[in-house]
């Protein structure tokens, strides 16, 4: 029994309307109360890879785009695509093609934190969603990925199935809001621009320095530890 047929079992017990110990009628509600908790959860899983499907996948996004605009944490996007995965297919046939979008959704279970949501978007295409992640933080994130599915080649008949796949990133903040689709969209536009410059690699929007300490903040460490900033300091030697 999976965890979310235990939860289902375990929340709001059902109990026998005239109190006797092996009612019959409150085994078969408790079976269909498990029932229809197994069928929602079949109803977001990819059936092949045991992935979060597109379904739960728009589900999840926007879950996590609510919290980011309760919490002020961002969340990050990466969309990835197998490289060259058509001629995986007319080489190898589609059962090892299959094989293969299985041991991507393996790797990608590996090598993701727990708090983050491996998808299957669509074909050979994949989908992970960052929680509380913002854009320089999912670069890694995104890496450890490439660079685990390259050094991991698909086992088929004694042979080594080499596989690459290339990456996308977006993210979502409260400072540049987006819409679900419109976060999908630019991680997308980055994964194609990642096709184009040869694959096997990660592409994503510019990442902006960012002052650690503005100059107020400077002015009021100074002004807190009685030492002159380094502006302060010239236009004192100039008077």
């Amino acid at each position: 029994m999976s965890s979310s047929q235990n939860s289902a079992a375990n929340k709001s017990p059902l109990t026998c309307p005239v109190g006797m110990r092996d009612c019959p009628v409150l085994t078969e509600a408790t079976e269909l109360r498990l029932e229809v908790a197994k069928l929602a959860e079949q109803s977001r899983t990819d059936t092949l890879t045991g992935l979060a499907n597109y379904r739960a996948f728009r589900e999840a996004l926007g879950q996590e785009i609510e919290r980011t605009q309760r919490s002020d944490q961002p969340t990050s996007l990466i969309m990835l695509d197998i490289d060259h995965f058509k001629q995986v297919n007319d080489s190898w046939g589609h059962e090892v093609g299959n094989r293969a979008l299985v041991h991507i959704a393996s790797l990608m279970v590996q090598t993701v934190r727990k708090l983050d949501i491996p998808c299957r978007y669509g074909g050979e295409e994949f989908a992970v969603i960052l929680p509380d992640t913002d854009l320089p933080a999912s670069l890694p994130v995104a890496e450890r990925l490439r660079e685990a599915i390259a050094a991991h080649p698909v086992p088929v008949a004694g042979q080594k199935l080499a596989l690459t796949v290339s990456l996308g990133l977006s993210s979502y903040t409260t400072k540049e809001k987006k819409t679900a689709e419109e976060l999908i969209e630019e991680a997308d536009k980055h994964l194609y621009q990642a096709k184009e410059r040869g694959r096997n690699r990660t592409c994503h929007p510019e990442i902006k320095p960012v002052d650690a300490v503005s100059p107020d903040e400077r002015q009021a460490l100074a002004d807190l530890f009685g030492a002159p900033t380094k502006d302060r300091s010239e236009n004192e030697s100039r008077e």
